[in-house]
């Protein structure tokens, strides 16, 4: 094929996705670099980057260049959208890709204006920025551009975002900066405060993938996962066994962050589109959609059925690529070429 590439780019805090139309999903890796610090030299990009963080000498940083879904240390993002739009094209193309990378929806116009420069500079003919909700709806096959309300819920890794979508535009929001490190950093200073022992990042991740949960359901309190991590009294390692039941503990209030931007958004909801909504339910996807119970507590507080996309995980980058075939919304898109 040497015919050109258009690349629909979800540049996550936690995971970037590429999707290349006719392709499906190339990429699916951890938002991490890691670079020799004395030379700036790129060591590993990805999952093995990631296995890297905690465990790096002192010359070696591992690093996510991306805080609360927009870029944190800009020469670093650069490096890695560089490497990661290299990988989409492989040998597919001789032509600069058209790149459409979605973005949170209460991005700033300094934050986008690193984003498209970033695009343009990793070697992109045109860089597209497409409002993370809208290209969610696209991924999840939502019909946007009708004259009825849906609404999506994507719960990334930095941010969340809570939108309903009508005749291609997005007519309410909320964006907080509340997302799957949170429930993370909760995990962890709980097991601090606790049980006085430290454990890493990458545990916190796993303690929540293995038994995290925010809604009270016996399957859910019966849940264990062993950890150690260093007591604080002594700075020796400690073995621990948590339950489902506390963590939830641990991470509910964080939950119920993201259910007050849910019910935020909905106040602000033209009536006729909140009925559409309450008729089909909602959307919700991102990593966060997985973690137990979520759907059940949101339909719970705001009375309304909440449904799991289909593949939660790649919406947003599907629907960046997707929206290139939508030209009305195209066209209300920030750019540059």
């Amino acid at each position: 094929m040497f015919g050109r590439l258009d690349l629909g780019i979800d540049l996550g805090t936690a995971n970037t996705l590429v999707y290349v139309r006719g392709k499906g999903i190339v990429i699916n890796e951890p938002s991490v670099i890691a670079i020799n610090a004395d030379n700036n030299e790129i060591i590993k990009v990805g999952v093995e980057a990631k296995k890297m963080i905690g465990k790096t000498p002192s010359f070696i940083q591992a690093i996510r260049p991306l805080k609360d879904g927009v870029i944190a240390d800009y020469e670093v993002a650069l490096a890695m959208l560089m490497y990661f739009i290299s990988r989409a094209q492989e040998s597919f193309s001789f032509f600069r890709p058209r790149v459409v990378i979605g973005v949170p929806v209460g991005v700033t116009e300094v934050e986008s204006r690193a984003l498209l420069r970033a695009g343009k500079e990793a070697g992109a003919k045109k860089v597209f920025l497409i409002e993370e909700p809208m290209a969610t709806a696209l991924g999840a096959g939502l019909p946007v551009e009708d004259p009825q309300g849906n609404m999506v819920i994507d719960i990334g890794g930095g941010t969340t975002e809570t939108a309903v979508i009508s005749l291609g535009s997005i007519v309410t929001w909320s964006s907080i900066r509340i997302a799957g490190d949170e429930f993370d950093e909760a995990i962890i200073q709980y097991v601090r405060e606790v049980y006085r022992v430290t454990i890493g990042v990458r545990t916190g991740e796993r303690i929540k993938i293995e038994i995290g949960n925010v809604y009270p359901l016996k399957e859910f309190d019966e849940l264990q996962t062993e950890v150690v991590g260093i007591e604080l009294s002594s700075g020796l390692p400690k073995k621990l066994v948590l339950t489902g039941g506390e963590i939830r503990e641990a991470i509910r209030p964080t939950a119920m962050q993201i259910v007050e931007a849910v019910k935020s958004t909905l106040e602000k909801t033209p009536p006729e589109l909140v009925a559409d909504i309450t008729e089909k339910g909602i959307i919700i996807a991102g990593g966060g959609s997985l973690l137990r119970g979520m759907a059940q507590l949101i339909s719970k507080e705001t009375g309304i059925e909440v449904h799991g996309a289909e593949d939660p995980m790649t919406c947003v980058a599907k629907g960046a690529g997707m929206v290139l075939d939508k030209m009305d919304i195209l066209a209300r898109l920030k750019s540059v070429e």
